[in-house]
This record gives structure tokens, sequence and C-alpha cells, in this order.
């Protein structure tokens, strides 16, 4: 799951790692890795940070952050309830708490922590992330939608947004479809599902009421690039 080329300039490469969350980031600098599980910390390299949403199972995984910060000595930035749990095991000054609002500066690229509609979660948030050129993402972690979506869509001008379509409570093709609805990116990416028929839903929902935008489902461990809209 290495990402071994390196992007060109007004793009950035994902990859989806499993079937929560769990994300990989690489912008022509910097490398970030969303709430990793179920993967090995050997089988991420050169990682600048981690970002963690939410103290779930199939988001926090305590012993793998632990052992990713010993290899790599990467930042970690965490939603509080994470950070709580994470800080005997990480130093403080490689450990960042955030709350919605809260920025922080990866190099040249920007984290910032959103709201997040997960109400079985204690303080979850989800992450804007801006690569040095522009590159914006959306990482929802397993949101439900809320209606301060569509500020943020109107205010960052997404190129890439993840939209949750099961596992999560509540979750479905349908919740998907309304966070792409309000937040309006150049691509939407299906994920936190093991089921490939809701990414396809998902995908005929967008096609019939976002005719302009890009749906991509992705595959587990496949290399995507995506590029700043023009």
């Amino acid at each position: 799951m290495v990402i071994e080329k390196e992007p060109s300039k007004n793009e950035i490469f994902f990859v989806w790692f499993n079937r929560y969350a769990g994300i990989i980031v690489k912008t022509p600098s910097k490398t970030l890795v969303v709430d990793p599980v179920d993967v090995k910390p050997r089988d991420l390299k050169n990682v600048d940070a981690v970002l963690i949403t939410h103290e779930h199972y199939d988001h926090l995984d305590q012993s793998f952050i632990s052992e990713m910060h010993k290899l790599s000595q990467c930042i970690i930035v965490a939603d509080p309830t994470s950070t709580k749990r994470l800080q005997n095991a990480i130093p403080s000054e490689k450990l960042s708490e955030v709350q919605p609002g809260s920025e922080v500066k990866i190099g040249e690229v920007s984290v910032v922590a959103e709201k997040c509609n997960h109400p079985p979660s204690v303080s979850p948030v989800s992450f804007i992330i801006t690569s040095e050129d522009g590159v914006k993402i959306f990482h929802t972690a397993d949101s439900l939608p809320f209606p301060e979506m569509a500020t943020i869509g109107e205010r960052e001008k997404l190129d890439l947004v993840f939209c949750t379509v099961g596992i999560a409570p509540g979750a479905s093709p349908e919740t998907g479809a309304d966070i792409a609805k309000l937040t309006k990116p150049k691509v939407a990416v299906p994920y936190h599902t093991g089921s490939v028929a809701d990414q396809k839903r998902f995908a005929e929902l967008l096609k019939k009421e976002m005719p302009k935008a890009t749906c991509l489902i992705p595959e587990v461990g496949k290399i995507y690039q995506v590029s700043k809209r023009t």
C-alpha cells in the first residue's frame, strides 16, 4: 500500500485500504493516513501524519498508532476522546487534539477539523485536507449528512468528498448521496461499506441527482488520482 510515485502539481493520490474510513492521502510533499485499522504499521511507510476522527474500533487502533509513531515519528491529530486514549502512548509534542474549527499544519498541507454527525461517538470530527497546491479533500469519517455541509461545500469548493454509504448507524447509499448533494464535490467516493451493491446504488443516485459530478467507486488497495478543479 505504499504509494511510490509522486503526485504532480495540483493533484493528489489516495488509497482506500479497509472497508471503513481508512484512507492514505499523498500530496506532492506529504503522506497522511486517516483512521488506520485492519492494516499493519509496516505496510505504511514515510507517513507524516495520522488523523483520527473518533474512538470507535473501526477508526482507532491504539496499538497501531503507537507502533506507527515509533516507526515514523509522525504527528498524530485526533478528536478529544481519541486524544485521551492516546496520551500515554504518544509524546505530547507529537499529539494534537482538535475540535471543529481547529487547524493543524503538516508542512504546507492544512488539516481543518469539522463537525461530524455520528451520534454514537463522544466527540467525533471530520477533516478537510488541503494540499500545498489547494486540492481540497473532505473526509467525512462515518458521518450522516448535516445542514452545515452545504456551507462547507460552498466555502471550500471541494475536489474530493468521501461519502459514507454503510456500516455506520443510519448510513445508506441515500444518506451518502445527500452528503454529495450538500457538499457538491468534483469527485464523490462512496466508502465505509463492504457492499459493492451499496456503492453502485450511490452511483445511480449521484448520476440521477448530480449528473455533473464524478462518482469514483474505489477498490480496496488501489491507487487513485484526483486533480484540482479548474
